[in-house]
């Protein structure tokens, strides 16, 4: 018997540089930040927050996405292994997939143009550890 799901709760992402991540993912999407540990925190809160492992859980439409400061600082992300392929974040319109070029622009990030993917545009583009990632718009 097949599980019933009601869609996604969270992801995260683990990252090399939670610094360098946290700027990039601010700047891109600036997300509302759900859970962080702040830099006064008693052992208490500490103990609560065990489950950030150093990093930070954005709130985002219809979930959570995080991010995981515990990648070696010399590894690499890779689409063609097995784990994750990429991320894609849903925006309303084409012209949001041009406004999104300015910002990855101005950031340096790595990005391909905008595809004609069928029956939406897309938009790929990397972050600091060269994770895939994507903005889909609907046609």
């Amino acid at each position: 018997m097949a599980i019933t799901t009601t869609g996604f709760s969270h992801v995260r992402l683990t990252v090399r540089d939670i610094e360098a991540s946290r700027r990039f993912y601010d700047a891109v999407f600036g997300w509302e930040v759900a859970f962080a540990l702040p830099d006064d925190a008693d052992e208490q809160t500490r103990e609560e927050l065990w489950f950030l492992f150093g990093g930070v859980i954005y709130q985002v439409p219809g979930g959570l996405f995080g991010l995981r400061p515990v990648a070696p600082g010399d590894d690499t992300f890779s689409e063609n292994r097995v784990g994750l392929d990429h991320v894609a974040f849903a925006v309303p319109a084409r012209a949001e997939l041009d406004r999104a070029i300015e910002v990855l622009d101005e950031l340096g990030a790595s990005r391909e143009d905008v595809k004609d993917a069928g029956a939406m545009w897309i938009l790929e583009f990397r972050d600091p550890d060269g994770i895939a990632l994507e903005l889909s718009a609907p046609k």
